[in-house]
């Protein structure tokens, strides 16, 4: 799998900068692959003030803990997405929802420090503001100092506008420093900058 270069400082043959979208961005994304289509559909979303912000973990939807001691990690991070061939599935000009596939490349600054590389799945209704993706990614990397690994599962679903986001540690990918790691992230934007926050717990994370 490829690895991003540059986040989107450029916009090279076969590729897209993305950098400046939301965090759910993919959710954003999928009207057009084209900064404007992109950022005409990220108008139409609903914000609050500045920042459009999805805490990981949806409502009746375990947190992935197992009830230890979280501790939060935070930062930011850029992202370029690159459009992949859906097949026969995905294209032609067949009735219903328009499916899409992308390589991701994120790099990850503050509490988390490295890369993480995954694909993402789309589908885009025919009704303005209703889509949906799945992703999956692994990061390596450290987080607060400790050396590892680990992978993040993606659902996220817009109804109409409406947006509902869940990115959870895969249970048991944890590697290096990171083994038995779990956890949800949420992602949010303000001023064109993406940011996270990681709620994370290690086997050895001491109680409150």
């Amino acid at each position: 799998m490829r690895r991003a270069t540059d986040t989107g400082t450029r916009d090279r043959p076969g590729r897209r900068p993305w950098a400046g979208l939301p965090g759910v961005a993919v959710l954003l994304l999928m009207p057009a692959l084209t900064p404007v289509g992109l950022t005409a559909a990220a108008q139409e979303a609903p914000r609050t003030g500045a920042a459009t912000e999805n805490r990981g973990g949806e409502a009746g939807m375990d947190d992935g803990t197992d009830g230890r001691a979280t501790v939060r990690a935070s930062g930011g991070f850029e992202v370029t997405l690159t459009p992949q061939a859906t097949g026969e599935a995905g294209g032609g000009s067949g009735e219903g929802a328009k499916l899409g596939r992308m390589i991701l490349d994120k790099r990850f600054q503050g509490d988390l420090e490295g890369t993480s590389e995954g694909e993402m799945l789309t589908a885009m209704a025919p009704v303005q503001g209703s889509a949906a993706y799945v992703a999956v990614e692994r990061f390596s990397g450290t987080l607060h100092g400790r050396s590892g690994g680990f992978a993040l599962v993606h659902r996220g679903v817009m109804d109409r506008g409406g947006q509902s986001l869940s990115i959870t540690i895969v249970p048991d990918s944890g590697t290096g420093a990171l083994t038995g790691i779990r956890g949800v992230m949420g992602i949010s934007i303000a001023e064109g900058r993406h940011s996270y926050t990681l709620d994370y717990s290690l086997p050895d994370t001491p109680a409150p």
